[in-house]
């Protein structure tokens, strides 16, 4: 059984879809690897952040890009929140944005 991906509301899939076209294009990437072998890709293209989330990190010549997701029971995968990185830590933000949704879907 593959693994299913979903989005927390319509506007962390509006997110994913304003990438830049790189960008873009290196998330359906991995999502379809996702899809096919489980939420944990390892190496440097997912992380795990806390407790029950985990970031998809998504790097091209556009910029970096994260999006923050979790696992559900069934082989599904929520993606929460979706932005674009500019310093070298996580925005505190964004933290506190994926863990409220975090919350919520659980």
């Amino acid at each position: 059984m593959k693994w299913t991906i979903s989005y927390y509301d319509e506007s962390v899939e509006d997110a994913v879809l304003a990438l830049p076209c790189g960008l873009r294009g290196r998330y359906f990437r991995l999502a379809d690897l996702m899809i096919d072998n489980g939420a944990n890709l390892g190496g440097n293209r997912t992380k795990h952040i806390e407790g029950d989330l985990f970031e998809l990190r998504i790097r091209g010549k556009e910029g970096i890009a994260r999006v923050m997701y979790c696992t559900m029971v069934g082989k599904r995968i929520v993606m929460l929140h979706c932005f674009t990185k500019k310093t070298q830590k996580t925005p505190k933000k964004d933290l506190k944005i994926a863990k409220k949704r975090l919350r919520e879907v659980k």
